[in-house]
């Protein structure tokens, strides 16, 4: 008797797993007894406008309710929720979580409490669960109902034809119209009718998440979005409106607002009796008083208002729940209330931590299901992949090669999601799982329906372009970024394969699936039992650095490949490139991959000679490297005038995309291929990074030998060669890789207007937090030597971050400011114009910051004076830093809206700023160059955290990620996996790995083993993953000249 009353929910009706709401417990704590006693029943009107009652005890805090609707509504953010009801007085109050609920709701049978949105985030792109989105678009319809929600006539047409889209589907005239004369959204609906069915025309192939992402879009720009207004007078006695929102306190008249007063202005809220205080910091620059007044219609009004700021302050501002007060001795002065529960930012840190399994959801209105729950079967109006295609597909990845420019099923051949019943029969016989992925069944299917929730496909081809789509969250941080990217390969999938459902809105990525190459449970397996049949291995050293330079020359071969064979096709059914590009570029690859060619089969022949797979070795001395790389070094010697021509194509074909709309279109188009996993122009730089390769491995084979080995002489004579080339193009090589950065950014920036231009040097680019009247907002900042950007990432299809402002960094200071603003590892950055306060996300990761920054602004006072503007639209200089940034990042119009509904085209969304974005780290030029010197590649066998057997997968490091593929002859890979901000280390006794060279990558809850061949492999592996899972510090600041110039 004295617990909750246990219903049946959606959730548990599809089998799915109870969730603790919003329990704000830290893991494995349990929480408190819920009290027994008397149950009393508490009517709660959903937003769907349903009824439920809920048994809960009398003397239960008003948190028990709420987590009673929210586990009935398996809704894992249901921290932006809360419950209001009408209290004696007839004034509408929110529960008080800490409350008994006897003592707030007075007669129970009489009352219908309502749940409803509590606290809107500025940025609805931070709701990261389709359910919680879903919700917040039927709180703005019932908002548009009751008037609420005042905006012109356009945006109320356009907010109701993504409701009617969400609920009846696709337009149909005659559909439209009866569906509108039944339902009444808006009080002056007829007069809009013609407009909703004309802009609801072109929302035809939107998903109902689809659509309550546009909806939150539109509705989020407008003034009266989320507010709820309270009224009150001025000390004049005006007649003015009290809101309080994410942003800090409104002031209206009617439903204009006319003035705001962020958090960061103030100091201290209180309330006397009626009155309502506001005291704010001090400016000079401000004409307001000190302590602002206003007046409301009674105390408990006042004091309803004043305690709802209190928990917007607190949830948008804090970073964890504050501490209560202690209880005085003898008197209490003041309100003892609280903010109870977790604040924004636990909430987002939460979700991004994975501490949630997703189920289904029912739309009350709507006649298409959605699906929540990538594991579990899609569904039919969404879905029009036959199973047995599905099945198809997902056995056949990665086999076979496709011809360049031939591929069997380019658009549509992509599998993105599959059920787990269909992944069940893939696998075989086994225990019985329930659709949504119940934990029943064995450990190892659990283990890997919880891995697979991070694979996701690299980059959809598309066969139409589509929408912003909402994402339905993944385990990686973000709703917009997996873990593992994934491809899949296979050509019998219908062409309309895509479940538009499972597309994030940003960065067009399909959400996680079941893959059996990527599976723990499927795949080619290295049991156990076969390690006794596995083939001995030379055990000499040098065998494993010969071994290196074959597979690492496999890769750079498929990497030319993708120059002479997939663009050279891609270029030649179109007429966009001159002809004099084509003769810059192609001309000057097809030598180097001839070259290559040969030499890669000499050295296999070597190498196949030194493990003894023929008796040749009986006729010579077979057991070395050197004379093969000193034959091939000096034939490359002769190549060395395509060599030269490589960055004058690169040049010229940046020059060329920037002179012709066709030809930007055609390198967009081949670099959103699979075949093209690296930006199109770090592949032209690939020959060049090659030589470097070369001398790397010739100065560990020097180092090996002792003088006096028969390989000695030929590798250093070898090692002299290549150094005399690499020396040669270094400076052409540190110009190129700054200027491929520069044109590598630049796709990822709106608001630049010239961001390459000579002299303009890379530095740093990552994440950090900056402080606004907003709170600490999310920020991407990059460093160049003469400025310092920040943005933010963009709600448009195309996935791009918006430029919000720029600090020259001539005259620029900087200084620590923690005690200053109470927030760790944080920083001043004062200019000439304006100041921002940054916070890193660490200690190390700040002195980075702070040393790239102090350098940067020691190179722009060497230099001959500011910087000229390069933003499309400055910051206006007359502002404080705060009003700037608030005006930059808020005023948002409702063309904006209508651009993100138009069918851009789509941009990667797995790039290095995107990466950076989403692990909140960053990095640096230092680093990429150091990344560049450490590329490897080879056959790795690998383990997920549960599983039982080892996968064999080809393995390609580069760019700071490691590419999978089933085998070195596949043209692209299946999966990629990005490693900043990911841990390495060696397995420990307690995990249970009882083999040899196996290490550990750790980030989260997401963990992967490793294992390599030898004792040589697992060193270089650790060596090259280390410098991406920890990005280098720079060593010294260079000088000017040292510097990377454009």
């Amino acid at each position: 008797m004295g617990e909750i009353e246990q219903r049946p929910t959606p959730g548990s009706r599809l089998g799915a797993p109870e969730n603790s709401g919003i329990s704000t417990l830290e893991h494995g704590q349990k929480p408190p007894p819920t009290p027994s006693g008397k149950l009393m029943s508490i009517k709660i009107q959903m937003l769907d406008d349903t009824q439920e009652a809920f048994e809960v005890p009398q003397r239960a805090p008003g948190k028990v309710l709420l987590d009673a609707v929210c586990n009935h509504l398996n809704l894992v953010e249901g921290d932006y929720f809360g419950l209001e009801f009408p209290d004696h007085k007839k004034i509408t109050v929110w529960l008080d979580l800490l409350k008994p609920i006897v003592k707030q709701i007075r007669r129970p049978k009489h009352v219908v409490v309502k749940f409803v949105v509590k606290f809107f985030p500025p940025d609805h792109t931070q709701l990261q669960e389709e359910l919680t989105r879903y919700l917040f678009a039927l709180q703005v319809k019932q908002d548009l109902a009751q008037g609420r929600l005042a905006c012109n006539d356009n945006s109320a047409a356009l907010l109701i034809s993504h409701i009617v889209q969400s609920e009846i589907g696709d337009f149909d005239e005659a559909s439209d119209r009866e569906h509108l004369a039944k339902n009444k959204y808006i009080p002056q609906q007829d007069a809009l009718e013609d407009k909703i069915v004309e802009f609801h025309h072109n929302h035809i192939g939107q998903t109902p998440a689809e659509s309550d992402f546009q909806l939150l879009e539109i509705a989020r720009k407008l003034e009266m979005y989320g507010v709820r207004l309270h009224p009150a007078k001025d000390r004049e006695g005006t007649k003015i409106n009290l809101a309080v929102a994410n942003t800090g306190i409104l002031v209206f008249q009617g439903f204009t607002k006319i003035n705001a007063f962020n958090w960061a202005k103030v100091r201290k809220l209180s309330f006397k009796r009626k009155r309502f205080l506001i005291k704010l910091r001090p400016d000079v620059n401000s004409s307001y008083q000190d302590t602002l007044e206003f007046l409301m219609a009674s105390r408990d009004f006042c004091k309803s208002f004043w305690k709802i700021c209190v928990e917007h302050h607190a949830f948008f501002r804090l970073f964890e729940e504050p501490k209560p007060k202690p209880k005085p001795v003898l008197f209490s002065r003041g309100s003892s209330f609280r903010f109870s529960g977790r604040t924004q930012k636990q909430v987002l840190d939460y979700v991004k931590e994975g501490g949630h399994k997703k189920v289904q959801f029912e739309r009350k209105h709507s006649k298409i299901h959605s699906i929540r729950s990538l594991a579990t079967q899609p569904s039919e109006p969404n879905s029009e992949v036959p199973k047995q295609a599905q099945q198809s597909v997902s056995l056949t990845l990665g086999e076979g090669s496709e011809p360049p420019g031939g591929q069997s099923c380019p658009q549509g051949g992509d599998l993105t999601a599959a059920s787990a019943e269909d992944a069940e029969r893939q696998r075989g016989p086994g225990p019985s799982r329930s659709p949504a992925g119940s934990a029943k069944g064995d450990g190892a299917s659990g283990a890997a329906a919880e891995e697979d929730e991070e694979l996701v496909k690299d980059r959809p081809q598309q066969s139409r372009p589509r929408p912003p789509q909402p994402s339905t969250g993944s385990l990686t941080g973000s709703p917009h970024l997996s873990e593992l990217s994934i491809n899949s390969q296979g050509g019998t999938a219908p062409t309309n394969a895509i479940l538009s459902p499972n597309l994030s809105p940003d960065t067009k990525q399909a959400s996680p699936l079941v893959s059996p190459l990527l599976n723990d449970q499927a795949g080619p397996r290295a049991e156990d039992e076969d390690d006794g049949r596995r083939k001995r291995f030379p055990t000499d050293k040098a065998y494993f650095i010969a071994k290196e330079v074959s597979t690492t020359e496999r890769t750079y071969l498929k990497d030319l490949e993708v120059i002479t064979s997939w663009f050279q096709s891609t270029v030649s059914k179109e007429d966009s490139m001159p002809e004099t590009l084509k003769s810059l570029i192609f001309p000057n690859f097809e030598p180097l991959h001839k070259f290559h060619t040969n030499f890669l089969k000499e050295i296999e022949q070597r190498l196949a000679l030194w493990e003894g797979r023929s008796n040749a070795h009986i006729r010579g001395d077979y057991q070395r490297i050197g004379d093969v790389m000193l034959k091939n070094i000096q034939g490359m010697k002769q190549l060395a005038a395509h060599l030269w021509k490589h960055s004058e194509a690169l040049e010229a074909l940046e020059t060329g995309i920037r002179g012709s709309r066709r030809l930007e279109s055609l390198c967009r188009d081949f670099e959103l291929q699979k075949v093209c996993y690296l930006p199109l122009n770090t592949f032209l730089l690939r020959p060049l990074h090659r030589l470097m390769h070369y001398k790397q491995v010739l100065e560990r084979l020097c180092k090996h030998y002792p003088p006096s080995h028969s390989d000695f002489r030929d590798c250093r004579a070898a090692l002299a060669e290549i150094t005399e080339m690499v020396a040669q193009l270094h400076g052409t090589m540190i110009k190129m890789e700054n200027f491929q950065k520069l044109h590598e950014l630049k796709k990822d920036l709106i608001g630049v207007d010239n961001l390459v231009i000579p002299g303009r040097e890379f530095i740093r680019l990552g994440s950090l937090s900056k402080l606004s009247g907003k709170g600490l907002q999310q920020r991407m900042f990059f460093l160049f030597n003469d400025v310092l950007l920040y943005t933010s990432r963009g709600l448009t299809a195309s996935n791009q971050f918006k430029v919000h402002g720029q600090l020259p960094l001539y005259g620029m200071t900087m200084e620590e400011s923690e005690e200053e603003w109470g927030v760790p590892h944080c920083l001043t950055l004062r200019g000439q114009r304006q100041s921002i306060v940054v916070a890193a996300s660490s200690r190390p990761e700040m002195d980075k910051w702070v040393e790239d920054i102090q350098m940067a602004i020691d190179l722009a006072e060497k230099s001959s004076g500011p910087a000229p503007e390069f933003l499309a639209s400055s910051p206006p200089d007359n502002k404080s830093p705060e009003e700037a940034a608030g005006d930059q990042e808020s005023e948002d119009d409702l063309s904006a809206s209508r651009t993100s509904l138009e069918r851009q085209a789509p941009h990667r969304g797995n790039t290095m700023v995107h990466v950076c974005w989403h692990r909140n780290t960053s990095v640096s030029m230092v680093d990429f160059s150091v990344a560049v010197e450490n590329q490897l590649s080879g056959n790795l066998l690998r383990k997920f955290k549960n599983s039982n057997g080892w996968q064999k997968l080809w393995v390609v490091f580069t760019n700071f990620c490691l590419f999978f593929y089933k085998s070195h002859q596949d043209n692209h890979p299946l999966a990629s996996l990005p490693l900043l901000g990911y841990s390495l280390t060696i397995p420990s006794e307690s995990e249970d790995i009882h083999k040899d060279y196996v290490f550990k990558l750790h980030f989260k809850s997401h963990v992967y083993y490793f294992r390599a061949e030898s004792e040589y492999t697992f060193e270089r592996w650790m060596e090259v993953i280390r410098s991406a899972t920890s990005s280098a510090s720079r060593a010294h600041a260079p000088s000017h000249k040292e510097s990377h110039v454009y």
